[in-house]
Parts: structure tokens; sequence; C-alpha cells
């Protein structure tokens, strides 16, 4: 039986957490004395002089409006880095519990884990790519507090279907953590619309992806209110700056923008492949519903020398568990893509 209290760490339920100035006052005000801020303003031209709002509620609304869900059922971090990193600090008790992994997978889940002295245990896909339930169900002892599920899956770009992943969520007491940076670029519903029936679903998002903003370094988790409560217990006073702020509510009025970019990145996609499986360096192309392909070469350590020759970097895969051999390419512009091809195939690479 599923038991959020029992899950979090003893000295995470005790915590009292920093109150913040902007976190204590809510509302209109004519003059701002209670956060030592500089009140006479700053060098630049945007005045930055005065915290951001600590809890983010203008885009908790909106995003909450796009996702049918409720503001209190969003975090938003410092990418989704950062709420990796929280929920094993919250949930996972350093030299005792451990998280479970499917490699290969995105590598911070088990970077997060090392820096947080937790154990690491690992459930690797099938040969095909897909989750090995009868592993998982091995892997998983009396101290397993979290199970990751990246979905599309970073770097092999497959989604798992939602009912299998919904069944293991349902079977297990711990923090089932649906990793979603790419679900954009799938034609799978987002697991979003399952938070209020799986207490112990997690889902994290990004604006890195499809939203095309990096640079913002902008994640989000949807969970229930309890679980997004013990975040914002756990977080930094001010997390995201007013800068990426006031740059994320632009781009959520500009959403058709966004939507319009993901139908453009697809059809690359397709042509991509397509261009790709032309090539006699090429032995498989895996299948994927994310912005990049992962790519079975005759040499992988070769060919990704040769690209940084040519001033073309890829991911070299070579040394990841079940990719031998394989490099994994972002779905560049046309233009990016078309160059990619030509220097693949010259005549010296075979």
């Amino acid at each position: 039986m599923f038991n959020l209290e029992k899950l979090v760490r003893e000295n995470i339920r005790r915590l009292k957490p920093y109150s913040s100035a902007r976190k204590e006052f809510t509302g209109e005000a004519r003059i701002f004395l209670d956060a030592n801020e500089n009140s006479f303003g700053s060098p630049l031209e945007r005045n930055y002089n005065r915290y951001p709002d600590p809890l983010q509620w203008k885009i908790k609304q909106k995003i909450a409006e796009i996702n049918s869900v409720e503001p209190n059922e969003i975090f938003i971090g410092n990418g989704s880095d950062e709420a990796i990193d929280l929920l094993i600090r919250i949930f996972c008790e350093p030299r005792k519990d451990n998280i479970l992994i499917c490699p290969p997978t995105y590598g911070m889940y088990e970077v997060s884990a090392d820096i947080n002295d937790v154990e690491i245990k690992r459930a690797n896909l099938t040969k095909d790519f897909q989750l090995d339930f009868e592993k998982i169900e091995s892997e998983i002892d009396e101290n397993t507090k979290m199970l990751f599920i990246c979905s599309p899956n970073n770097p092999t770009g497959n989604g798992f279907a939602k009912f299998e992943i919904s069944n293991l969520a349902r079977n297990f007491n711990g923090i089932v953590v649906v990793d979603e940076a790419y679900i954009h670029f799938s034609d799978e519903e987002s697991f979003i619309t399952e938070i209020n029936n799986l207490p112990n679903l997690v889902v994290l998002q990004t604006f890195s992806k499809a939203w095309g903003l990096a640079g913002l370094r902008f994640g989000l988790a949807f969970a229930s209110e309890e679980i997004i409560e013990l975040f914002n217990k756990v977080k930094p006073p001010y997390n995201i700056s007013e800068i990426a702020q006031e740059a994320i509510l632009d781009a959520l009025e500009n959403r058709s923008e966004m939507e319009q970019t993901i139908a453009d990145i697809k059809k690359a996609r397709e042509k991509l492949i397509e261009n790709l499986s032309r090539l006699e360096i090429v032995t498989k192309i895996y299948p994927t519903d994310a912005n990049f392909v992962l790519v079975k070469t005759i040499d992988a350590e070769k060919i990704y020398k040769f690209l940084l020759g040519e001033k073309i970097v890829v991911r070299n895969r070579n040394n990841v568990e079940l990719c031998e051999g394989c490099l994994r390419i972002t779905v560049g512009t046309p233009d990016e893509n078309d160059k990619l091809i030509e220097s693949l195939g010259q005549n010296r690479l075979r």
C-alpha cells in the first residue's frame, strides 16, 4: 500500500523551510522594504533589483490551463535536473535507500543518486530497448524508493506503453518518475493525465527541447499537491530568475509558434532518417519519438572523430551498454541535416 508520509525522509518531514520575504507577503504594495534589496536599482536598462516570485504563480496558472491540472500540482525547477535532485533528497536516505533505473537512459538519475550517496539498482532494457518487467520486479527491494523511466527514452528515442508503466506504478509502493523531456515530439499522450489516478506518480517535463529554451534552464514536475508541497519545502527560495520567468510567460503567449516548430522538426526528422538509411556506413536506425535519432554505424569512434574534423558535433554513444557502435544525432535545421549527410557520404569514411 502506497504511503507518502512513510516514504519521506524523517529529516525532511521535520524540516522547517526557509520563509523568504516574498513568500510571506502576497498582493500589491507601493514600497518594499522587507527583503534587503537594493532599492536604488541596478545598472541594467531593465531593473532587476527585486526578488522574483518564489513560487512562479503566474506561470503555473498558464501551464495548469494548458495541461488541465491545478497550479498547486506543478513544481517549477532550474531545469528538470533540479527536480531529479530534489526527489532523491526528499525520499532517499543516504547509504540506506536505493533508486532503480533502466539503462541505457538519461545519465543525471545516476549522477544525482551518486551525489546524494544513494545506491543505484539497474534493470537494463531488452535488446530492442523495451522495459524488462521481470528484471524490474526482481531488482525492487524494501529500500527501493524510486523508479525512473524516461519516455521517450534518451538515448534510444523510443517511448514505452502507457498502460505498462501505469501497471508498474499501481504495484510499486515507491515513487514512479516518468521523464517526458521529449514527449512533445511523440504522438503518445502525456502521463500528466494520470497524476490524479496514481498518487505515487511524478511526471517531468522541460522547456529545453520543444520550446527551444534550453538556455533558460526551466523544468517542470507534475504530481499530487502533497508531493509538490515537498518540492517547495526543500527547494531554494528563489530558484527561477525574474528574467527566466518573464521569458517563459512570453513563450506561453506564443504557443502556436512552438507547435509549428514541433511539426517542422518532425518533418525534418523523417527526411533525416530517410537520408541516413541510404548511407553505407549506417547499419541500423532505431525508431524514435524524440527530436534525435540513434544510429548504428560500422565504426562509431571513427565517424565521430571524422565529423569533429568537419566541425559537426554529434553524440558518441559507443561506450553506452546496448548502444555499441551508435551515434545519437539531434535533428537539426534542413541546412544542418543536409551538411551532415553530405559529410557522412564522403568516400573516405567507407
